[in-house]
């Protein structure tokens, strides 16, 4: 006898009929989902998560009596459960979006400004994947998400005999990244060596996201621009939909951006970056690769220890998804594995090697 798969059960909330109509059949078409519900705003919603107990919420940001980030405030202190937030492309929509990523939901996805029954219906797989991966994902309690949004944390110490000027950092991460990534540059000190960093973000919403972790960090973070050179006690941010690649010019690193093809899907790529690091800079990098869905930057990874470069993975404990670091610990890419409190202490401690 079959034995019947467990399909997720999902809410949709949204204040547009036509939004919810169409995330509806998006979510209904997968066989592993099932839509319970739609609620037309948060007051419905409350009630509505009370009686049907859906294991994911899909949020919009902007609704009528309550906005979508007090709600997702109230909801993770009294009901912590995996949302993915609904969000518009642009860079307000953008703020708003990290704000709730920092609240605690998961991920989220774009919507277009205009004709959104096309849009989101050309977004479909991206809808349905970020909506699987959530149901599995861990969500951060109340007191996670209070000490990651608290005072900034004190920055390791450099050790005094700390070479930075040709060592070099490679970051990667995808879903529950733009909070793991906050986490670890708060824990770099100013001196730190450069930090490059390929997180599977939208065209709006790299720059935002640079000038949060920026605010966050002793170092300086920017989003990357072709040609930038790459320096000690700065972090570059790959921008969203072009690739990033360090390579060497003369005796300096610097950013390459290119506009080509999506590789495992995604522009940027943290394999195209972390395939740079390791042709160009080898022995002299580091190889991170934290939580995110998918399998991107794992043989970019593998290709840096090939070379020389030390690598360390996020454990899964840690991870909001372990797709791309879980991905790199199963084919050998990682030569560690660690929470995320003891990335950035060992990322620095391998660097001064």
């Amino acid at each position: 006898m079959l034995q019947k798969v467990k399909r997720t059960r999902v809410l949709v909330v949204d204040d547009s009929a036509l939004v919810r109509k169409v995330l509806t059949e998006i979510l209904g078409s997968d066989p592993e989902i099932e839509v319970v519900g739609a609620a037309s705003d948060p007051f419905v919603a409350r009630e509505e998560i009370k009686r049907l107990n859906p294991d994911v919420l899909t949020l919009d940001v902007e609704m009528p009596r309550m906005d979508g980030i007090t709600f997702l405030s109230n909801l993770m202190r009294l009901r912590p459960m995996p949302v993915v937030m609904v969000s518009s492309l642009t860079e307000q929509g953008a703020d708003v979006t990290l704000n709730a990523l920092e609240l605690g939901a998961v991920d989220f996805v774009t919507k277009p400004k205009l004709d959104v029954s096309h849009g989101l219906t050309d977004y479909a797989q991206e809808i349905i994947a970020k909506v699987r991966a959530a149901s599995r994902a861990r969500v951060r309690s109340p007191q996670d998400v209070s000490a990651t949004s608290g005072a900034k944390r004190v920055p390791q110490p450099v050790l005094k005999h700390y070479k930075t000027t040709d060592r070099l950092i490679a970051i990667g991460a995808s879903t529950g990244g733009t909070e793991a990534l906050r986490e670890v540059l708060e824990r770099m000190p100013a001196n730190a060596p450069a930090v490059v960093i390929t997180q599977h973000i939208p065209e709006a919403f790299s720059l935002p996201f640079a000038k949060r972790l920026n605010s966050a960090s002793a170092m300086t973070v920017c989003q990357a621009e072709d040609g930038q050179q790459v320096l000690q006690g700065h972090a570059y941010v790959a921008p969203g939909n072009r690739h990033m690649k360090i390579v060497r010019s003369g005796a300096k690193f610097v950013c390459r951006l290119d506009d080509g093809d999506p590789v495992n899907r995604h522009r940027p790529s943290v394999d195209v970056m972390f395939n740079s690091v390791a042709e160009h800079i080898g022995p002299n990098a580091v190889g991170v690769l934290l939580t995110g869905m998918g399998t991107d930057g794992a043989q970019g990874m593998k290709a840096m220890r090939a070379a020389g470069a030390h690598t360390l993975a996020q454990d899964e404990a840690t991870s909001v998804v372990w797709g791309m670091p879980g991905e790199a610990v199963k084919i050998g890419a990682a030569e560690q594995v660690l929470p995320l409190d003891r990335i950035a202490a060992q990322s620095l401690q391998l660097a001064s090697r």
